[in-house]
């Protein structure tokens, strides 16, 4: 993972996409270009990133997408992470957040399309699990404890119902069909059912062994793994979650835990998040899931579907969307939703608060004001189609170059991010002066949460003040360290090149060895002793040629 890929002869021009490509961010692309495009855009030609979060348009199809993996901890934060990043901002910053969920549950009719990086969490239930189980051995443990998949992916397909949902992430190909139940019958609760019907056989053993042949790029990934099949216990709710490792509770137990300080007290569980009432204009009650394989040989990383638009408002798309290509469209109603909440936005500011979710009846009446505006200035205009605006904005790489030397990457300012502001006549929070940016590169990254035994521990400091003189010289010191130490992995990776080269030509003279080694042999020989061994060899056959020869005469006489 620390080779660079060939992304970047898209992004030149060198190579284009041959075809309209969309895609969502997860936790292996590079997180400082992605976030110039917030709100989604071009990464390359034909090549487009739906952004943290999104819908769009393409044709009669709407699509939405979610970008990022699921870690509790960091969901309800704000996007504070910015240029230049510490260990931890590198990891974080693709974490999915709760305002760009919010955005998509806030949607009141029928999508097409799902996709997100991370599975939604218990998916896997819904398809042939017992086979999946058996692949990646692992996943078993997970599933049952409520910990396999993304929380937020889950609540985004139980509120949009698309048509299809696909996703990547676990590097295993596995199809399943979503069953949904009817709006009407449908009772708010928590978000993951307190029992499965599954009558899968419980978990009995875990070997914890992954496939050798796999790397394992995530560093920052806990939940990709492999067990075997075996009587099913229920799947935990959020409140048998919270402290699985404490019996229930008992009168005795209850008496000695009233005679402990209040500090003693069990927390109370944190409440499930309801499930919210599906709205008139989402019907559909089946998806069909799929997840696929790495990029790499031999694996199920492609697949071919035909899709069949059930998403009504297809029909008030925009004149375009009969035209052969289809293009690429921006959608009204998300339009309508990020202009409703493009206030709550606050990025770069680790301590800052996050605008709580004040709920759907309360953003609604927000929303179809901005729908009405989003008509007037953008849909009737004839605006809807999504500009082919693609810029360089940053250099270029030169594989001659190589890449051990650069430093913290700088802060580039989008044109197209820039572009959708205007369009949507919003702030771009994304846009800084040089000053601004120059006086963050000045003070460094904020420093990374103390890690005790392999672990980080998350805490929120106070403002943080200028680096003293001897941690600018400490921080140099590790730069130069960091830069050498990957020079010499480079190094290394060059001998070991070159030695497997040496191997390889050593091999291709191996014939030659061994006929050398033939004719050596023969070479030195004594001659005399094989002239002895000659005679002897020929006395022998002699004596038993005429021993044959005299018993074949006996025999002839015999038959006379």
């Amino acid at each position: 993972y620390r080779e660079i890929g060939d992304f970047h002869e898209y992004y030149s021009g060198a190579r284009v996409a041959p075809y309209l490509t969309l895609f969502v961010g997860g936790n292996h692309e590079a997180s400082n270009h992605l976030w110039e495009l917030y709100y989604g855009g071009w990464a390359a030609p034909n090549i487009y990133y739906l952004g943290a979060a999104n819908v769009l348009r393409l044709g009669p199809l709407r699509i939405a997408g979610l970008s990022g993996i699921w870690k509790g901890y960091n969901y309800n934060k704000s996007h504070y992470e910015r240029l230049p990043y510490n260990q931890d901002d590198v990891k974080s910053i693709y974490h999915v957040r709760e305002l760009d969920v919010r955005k998509l549950l806030l949607l009141r009719t029928q999508v097409d399309i799902g996709i997100s990086h991370d599975w939604p969490r218990g998916v896997e239930w819904s398809g042939d699990h017992r086979t999946l189980f058996r692949k990646k051995d692992l996943f078993e443990a997970d599933s049952r404890a409520g910990n396999l998949g993304s929380a937020a992916a889950k609540y985004v397909l139980d509120r949009l119902r698309p048509a299809y949902w696909f996703s990547a992430h676990l590097h295993v190909k596995f199809p399943a069909i979503v069953q949904h139940p009817p709006a009407a019958l449908q009772q708010p609760g928590p978000d993951i059912p307190s029992a499965h019907p599954d009558p899968a056989p419980a978990l009995v053993s875990t070997n914890g062994v992954k496939n050798s042949e796999e790397i394992d790029l995530d560093i920052d990934m806990d939940d990709e793994a492999d067990g075997h099949p075996a009587s099913a216990p229920p799947l935990p709710t959020e409140s048998s979650k919270a402290d699985p490792a404490v019996p229930m509770e008992s009168p005795s137990l209850e008496s000695l835990r009233a005679q402990l300080p209040v500090s003693f007290s069990r927390p109370a569980p944190a409440p499930s998040r309801p499930v919210p009432a599906i709205p008139r204009g989402i019907t559909n009650l089946t998806t069909e899931f799929l997840a696929l394989d790495k990029c790499l040989p031999g694996r199920k990383f492609l697949q071919i579907l035909e899709v069949e638009p059930i998403s009504k408002v297809a029909a008030s798309a925009s004149p375009h969307e009969a035209s052969t290509p289809l293009r690429l469209e921006y959608d009204p109603e998300w339009l309508a939703i990020v202009r409703a909440l493009a206030s709550d936005l606050c990025l770069g500011d680790r301590h800052a608060p996050r605008v709580p979710d004040l709920g759907e009846a309360h953003y609604q009446a927000r929303i179809e004001q901005e729908a009405a505006w989003v008509e007037e200035h953008i849909v009737s205009p004839g605006r809807l189609v999504v500009p082919t605006n693609f810029e360089i904005t940053a250099p270029t790489f030169d594989p001659t170059l190589g890449f051990s030397d650069i430093p913290m990457p700088p802060e580039y300012d989008s044109p197209q991010t820039a572009a959708f502001c205007a369009l949507l006549e919003i702030k771009n929070h994304f846009f800084a002066t040089a000053e601004e940016k120059a006086e963050r590169l000045r003070l460094g990254p904020e420093p990374a949460a103390p890690r005790f035994g392999g672990h980080s521990h998350r805490v929120m400091s106070g403002p943080r003040a200028p680096p003293s003189y001897f941690e600018q010289q400490r921080a140099a010191i590790l730069e130069d360290v960091a830069k050498n130490m990957e020079l010499v992995l480079q190094n290394i990776n060059k001998l070991n090149r070159s030695l497997e080269g040496v191997i390889a030509v050593g091999n291709e003279f191996g014939s030659v060895e061994a006929l050398w080694s033939q004719f050596e042999g023969v070479m030195a020989r004594d001659p005399e002793a094989d002239a002895e061994a000659y005679d002897v060899a020929g006395e022998e056959v002699e004596d038993e040629h005429g021993s044959h020869a005299g018993e074949e005469h006996s025999e002839k006489n015999t038959a006379r």
